[in-house]
């Protein structure tokens, strides 16, 4: 029997095996589980070195894994004012006054996580920042979806943006009848022609704010996390961080594949595949076939209420499907980025076409509206679904007063994130947050797959409570689910000898607990690779 470097008990583990004995003992070496049994069994794995954590009533699980996270991108769309809590154009203008307080004369004032229902339905402008901060200030807010931003006038004449362009993807710059800008920008290729004038943080800065994040993530629960991205500096990042320590998470990162890349950006990510750190490599293409329907850049089989989101990201979808191919012919991991229901159809249709399965199931993003006709080609086609529940609990609502209901109209927005059809057709269904969309807290997004609706906040209305998971499919979501996502189901997400020593500890029970009182459960300790990474304050 191997001696454990870290033994960590606890009066209920689940071990989310299909069958496993009653544990309350884990032993881990080496960064793997040696073994699992009860407190007597503990006796025997001890050495002069081992560790020994007593959780007394807390409950073990695998360890958390994120299924979709901007770390990155995400600490530069981060910066500035939080406006999530802004629900009229008077609360917008309130924050921007407060922001561009302590913003020195010239600077820019920025935002971020920005709901479009502040405008209550009327025409997005940039007027609450001229009223809020004058003509002179140049502004640049980011929409909590991340795919549109609002920026001032000054900031539009910095960029020398004038009138609308054509962009090689279906971004666009929204103007008035005229032909003015709004300062309403939609999708990256747009956005970016502002938001390349933000001032750069240090690099030292940037590193610090990375690991200030991973170390909130452990808090939290979490062990890894799925980057949707590998882009800015990433490959600079890991690597420093790395040299420095442990990162408090493990990471899996997918460069972005966008329309227009050819042949040498191809060869570009595929030669990023493997590259690796001791908790972070890169693993994947990420995709986007549309947008979003908030911003109406989704791709929908029919116009949404007001005549948009009809079109591809890609100009030409064919395009997109001929650059999964490349990929997949060299074994790179697959996701995209479906919201709409054409979009959906599309990806599902070129996965269908490709000559065989990988060994890392080919996945898609977000998946927000979706007709019955499609629910069971994710199964059949052994296509992972991944969600983020808090996109549908915080940003849509019962009454379908919401931009993104109102948008799609009461037929579409009745098949609303439907992840329950879909677990029961037999999909694996990963769950995740898209920080910095949506906060990655796993215990907030547990509790809204289950209520469909906030967690705290019993006085709203579920948002179509069938479709609500059940306790255990939520904690499949966060581990076994993610493990067999991402190609790892033989070595993780359950807790198992032999297996990744990953677990997160809670106070709480999640699978018997009321799931809002679960969101505000401690967590009590988070291992990775059997060392320590977080440790509550009643952990012994």
């Amino acid at each position: 029997m191997t001696v454990a470097d870290l033994i960590v008990l606890a009066d209920r583990v689940y071990t989310m095996a299909a069958a496993a004995p009653e544990v309350t003992a884990i032993a881990m070496a080496g960064g793997v589980i040696t073994a699992i049994g009860d407190r007597a069994d503990a006796r025997g794995w001890r050495g002069p070195g081992t560790q020994v954590i007593d959780l007394g009533p807390a409950t073990v699980t695998p360890g958390l894994v994120d299924g979709h996270f901007h770390p990155v991108t995400g600490i530069a769309l981060t910066r500035g004012a939080d406006l999530s809590g802004a629900r009229t154009t008077d609360d917008l203008i309130a924050a921007l006054r407060a922001a561009a307080s302590s913003v020195p004369r010239g600077g820019w004032v920025q935002g971020w996580g920005l709901d479009p229902n502040v405008f209550a339905g009327a025409p997005i402008t940039h007027r609450p920042l001229a009223e809020a901060l004058g003509p002179d200030v140049p502004a640049f807010l980011l929409f909590f979806d991340v795919h549109s931003a609002l920026v001032s006038e000054r900031a539009l004449e910095l960029a020398g943006v004038g009138g609308p362009r054509a962009f090689a993807s279906g971004a666009s710059i929204a103007c008035d009848p005229a032909g003015r800008p709004t300062g309403h920008l939609l999708e990256w290729d747009a956005i970016d022609l502002v938001r390349r004038l933000l001032p750069a943080d240090e690099p030292a800065a940037r590193r610090q704010r990375l690991l200030d994040l991973m170390r909130r993530m452990a808090a939290a629960g979490l062990t890894a996390a799925n980057a949707m991205d590998f882009g800015d500096d990433s490959a600079d990042l890991f690597p420093a961080l790395e040299a420095d320590g442990e990162l408090p998470v493990r990471w899996r990162c997918a460069p972005f594949v966008l329309p227009g890349d050819g042949p040498n950006q191809l060869d570009a990510v595929i030669r990023q595949q493997r590259r690796t750190g001791r908790r972070w490599r890169v693993d994947g293409a990420k995709f986007m076939i549309d947008g979003t329907i908030d911003g109406g850049t989704a791709w929908l089989e029919e116009p949404d209420t007001h005549g948009e989101s009809t079109a591809c990201l890609w100009p030409d979808p064919a395009e997109y499907a001929a650059a999964v191919r490349v990929l997949a012919a060299h074994g790179v991991p697959i996701v995209t980025h479906a919201i709409g229901d054409a979009g959906i159809r599309y990806v599902l249709d070129t996965v269908a076409a490709l000559p065989r399965r990988p060994p890392v199931p080919y996945r898609v993003e977000h998946v927000e509206t979706l007709p019955s006709a499609l629910i069971g080609r994710f199964a059949a086609l052994d296509v992972t679904v991944s969600m983020q529940p808090t996109h549908c609990a915080h940003y849509t609502r019962a009454d379908r007063s919401d931009n993104w209901s109102q948008r799609l109209g009461k037929k579409r927005a009745d098949r609303a994130f439907r992840a329950r059809d879909l677990r029961e057709h037999g999909a694996r269904v990963a769950l995740g947050s898209d920080w910095p969309v949506a906060g990655f807290d796993p215990r907030a997004v547990i509790a809204a797959a289950r209520l469909r609706r906030p967690a705290g906040e019993p006085g709203v209305e579920p948002v179509l409570p069938g479709q609500a998971l059940t306790a255990r499919m939520a904690l499949e979501g966060y581990t076994t689910e993610a493990a067999t996502a991402a190609g790892l189901g033989d070595r993780t997400g359950q807790l198992r000898p032999g297996f990744r020593a990953d677990l997160t500890a809670f106070a709480l029970d999640p699978l018997a607990a009321d799931p809002d009182e679960f969101a505000e459960s401690p967590v009590e300790l988070t291992v990775v690779d059997g060392t320590v990474s977080h440790r509550g304050r009643t952990a012994a």
